[in-house]
Order: C-alpha cells, then sequence, then structure tokens
C-alpha cells in the first residue's frame, strides 16, 4: 500500500533517505512528483493538485548519491537503469526538474554547486594537450554514430529555423546562409574555420562563396572524414583542413568563423582565445564567433556533462565572455540571441537517434544508448526550461568593418 515518507514518523529510516526526502519537500513547488524508494514505499512531493510525474529508485545506494551529487547521480542512475521514469520520459522529468531549479535550486543544489565551483579552474584549464584529449573523448567515437542523428551535411551546432516547420536539412542550411551573410563574403577571401568539425561550413564557404578556407580541428576522425568530402567535393585548391590546435595557426585571415568551438575553450583562457582572433584578422576583417552561453549568472557545469560527455566543456555567461573580448581590443558590431533554435535542433536529433536505437546499441551497447539518449534530452531541455541560448557575436577590429544596420542580412 502507497504512503509518504514522514521523517517525524519514521526514525529507522537511512539519513541518506531522509536527507533527500527533506530536500524534495523543500525544492518540489511547482507540479508534482512521486517517487518509489528502493524499499518499495512511496512518497508524493509538490502540488498535491497537478499531475504526478513517476520515478522510481531501483538501487539502495541511490540516495546516499544522490546527496552527495545529485547531478551526477541522476545521469548515472538513467544510464545503469537503475532509474526509472514514467513513460521512459526524459524530457517530462527534465521540465518537472528545471521548472523548480529555476525558481530555487534549493539547499542540497547550492552546497553541491559550491563544491564544484572550488574545481572549476582545474576542470575547464585547456592547454594544447589537455584540449586533443578532451576532443578524442567526444569526436573521435565511431563516426557512425553521429550517421543516426545528424543532418545529411554533419552540422553538429543549432540549426536556425525562422520557419519552425523547417526540416534538419534544410535548418542547418539556413544557419550557414545567415552566417556568411553575417562574413560579408567575396570571392579569394581567406577564411580560417575555428573548429571545423567534418567540413561541412568549410565546403559551403568554399562552394557556395569562392572563399579560400583554412579549418582547423583537434579531432583525428573529423580531420580525416573531412579531408576525404573537400577531395570528393573537388575543393583541394580552395580548402584546406589542419589537425592542429588554433592556437598553432599563423599568419592573417579576412574572415574568421567559429561555430560550436568556443564552449570548449574554457574560461582560463577566453583572453588567450580573443587574442589570437586579433591577431590572425587582418586590418578591416570580420569573425563570427557563434556558441551556447548562459542568458543568467555564470554557474559551475554539469558534473555529468564534464565526466561523459564534454570533458573541459562550459557555457559561459556574457559577463565572463566581454572582459576578456573587450581586453583584446575587438569591437563587436553585432550580437544576436538565438533561444529556442537549438531546444528544436535537440528534439530533431533526439528523434532521430531514439528511432535507430538498435544500431545506436550494435556500436555501443545499451548503457551508451541511454547515456547519449540521456544527453540529447538534458540538453533539449536546458534550452526550453533552464537558462541556456545560442550567440553570435559578429567582431571586427574597426567598428566600421560591417554596415551600420542589418539590411544587408536581409
Amino acid at each position: 500500500m502507497e504512503h509518504t515518507v514522514n521523517h517525524g514518523a519514521s526514525p529507522g529510516l537511512q539519513p541518506w533517505v531522509l536527507l533527500l526526502d527533506r530536500y524534495l519537500r523543500s525544492f518540489l513547488r511547482e507540479g508534482r512528483l512521486r517517487l518509489t524508494w528502493p524499499d518499495g514505499r512511496v512518497s508524493d512531493y509538490g502540488d498535491p493538485k497537478a499531475p504526478a510525474f513517476a520515478l522510481a529508485l531501483c538501487d539502495a545506494s541511490l540516495p546516499r548519491r544522490f546527496v552527495m551529487s545529485p547531478e551526477l547521480a541522476l545521469g548515472e542512475a538513467y544510464m545503469d537503469g537503475t532509474l526509472r521514469l514514467q513513460d521512459d520520459d526524459l524530457q517530462g522529468m527534465f521540465g518537472l526538474l528545471l521548472r523548480n531549479r529555476i525558481r530555487d535550486p534549493g539547499w542540497l543544489l547550492r552546497i553541491d554547486t559550491i563544491g564544484r565551483a572550488a574545481r572549476r579552474r582545474f576542470d575547464h584549464w585547456n592547454p594544447v594537450h589537455r584540449a586533443r584529449a578532451h576532443v578524442a573523448h567526444h569526436y573521435d567515437l565511431d563516426g557512425g554514430l553521429y550517421d543516426l542523428f545528424l543532418d545529411r551535411d554533419r552540422q553538429y551546432s543549432c540549426a536556425y529555423f525562422p520557419d519552425p516547420d523547417m526540416d534538419l536539412d534544410t535548418a542547418q542550411e539556413a544557419k550557414k546562409r545567415h552566417i556568411a551573410a553575417k562574413l560579408r563574403l567575396s570571392p579569394g577571401a581567406r577564411v580560417l574555420d575555428i573548429g571545423c568539425g567534418w567540413g561541412g561550413m568549410a565546403i559551403t564557404l568554399a562552394r557556395d562563396y569562392g572563399a579560400r578556407v583554412t579549418g582547423v580541428t583537434l579531432s583525428r576522425e573529423q580531420h580525416d572524414l573531412a579531408c576525404a568530402r573537400v577531395a570528393r567535393a573537388g575543393l583541394a585548391d580552395q580548402v584546406e583542413i589542419r589537425l592542429c590546435d588554433y592556437r598553432e595557426v599563423t599568419g592573417e585571415f579576412d574572415r574568421i568563423v567559429s561555430v560550436g568551438m568556443f564552449e570548449h575553450v574554457g574560461p582560463p583562457h577566453y583572453a588567450e582565445y580573443f587574442d589570437h582572433v586579433q591577431r590572425l584578422l587582418n586590418a578591416d576583417g570580420i569573425a563570427l564567433i557563434h556558441f551556447i552561453g548562459r542568458a543568467f549568472e555564470p554557474a559551475p557545469q554539469s558534473p555529468w556533462i564534464l565526466k561523459y560527455i564534454f570533458p573541459g566543456g562550459y557555457t559561459p555567461a556574457m559577463s565572463e565572455v566581454f572582459g576578456p573580448l573587450e581586453r583584446a581590443h575587438l569591437w563587436c558590431c553585432d550580437m544576436e540571441v538565438w533561444r529556442l533554435h537549438y531546444a528544436t535542433t535537440l528534439r530533431h536529433w533526439f528523434d532521430r537517434f531514439t528511432a535507430r536505437r538498435g544500431e545506436a546499441e550494435a556500436l555501443y551497447d545499451a548503457r551508451f544508448y541511454r547515456m547519449w539518449r540521456y544527453y540529447l534530452a538534458a540538453s533539449e531541455m536546458s534550452f526550453r526550461e533552464g537558462a541556456q541560448a545560442v550567440y553570435q557575436l559578429q567582431l571586427a577590429k574597426t567598428q566600421t568593418a560591417v554596415p551600420l544596420s542589418r539590411d544587408y542580412l536581409c
């Protein structure tokens, strides 16, 4: 028979259960959570009039792990199959938790945040050798994995949906056109693509706009495939893909583009990053930096994301970006904020990946499939209900490098 945990009436309960129960009672204010504990007891939290979302903890160690590191424990429990959720609805779970977290994270998450903040400089210290290892962790996975959910051009960044009914391939093409318009390219323009991925942006800028592109990546798998794609496109005389760090690049470029790479730089290296952009950009050049950032104040990165998905990665608040940018003496000629475009992109990826579960498990295993599914759902909901957005900074050395209105983008 169902009953609610009452720590006053249940002195025999484990201390970890009592702590987690106390936290959930103060944390859940919007919506309702129905939690089944490892011993089979059931507790309700939140608004008793709201529809309940059901979770079940299927391992006796989970209450302790949740108290010690809530975000890490949640992701690992789902990966291990010891966290069961209603209809396997990850978006429903994240929506409930994030809506309450935005209101007030509560004492447990605040304590956890203090501990993670103390490690921040080490977690996001990314000299060249460490950056290579971090990139390999994510981008040197079996290439077949990315074919399961990305568009045909392998754009692994936020698509642009001026029409919300666009399919993923069309929206990714729209993203590239939008960025190219901001770069104001002319035939023969020398372009540096920092973090060029599998070469889609470099090929587009060379083929459709006549640019001469140097792309750099630290991923050997990306480098090899990008080189092969350039050769197949007949663009070897216009596009060079280098396996190197952006800090190893020399020369001067008319344009610099970087899409989805700044999240791997880390706050200790922001000054270094913008100094390199400033040094590599010619006097009347334009740079376009496209990245995920926080809409609110700085916060430590999820420990689960750092451990399993993007070691060394960080999504900055704008207050962390503009200080180093100002000191590099670069004009921010334009800043555009894309709010829910990435949520839509991630939902496309999630649906595509989930539909090909068997292929994903054949590449790795069921635990990896659950890990990647969790990552895509958590990322989607961090844009829908959390504090994340995509930013595009258009930078130049002079304030007249681009027109004074956005009419040229029409």
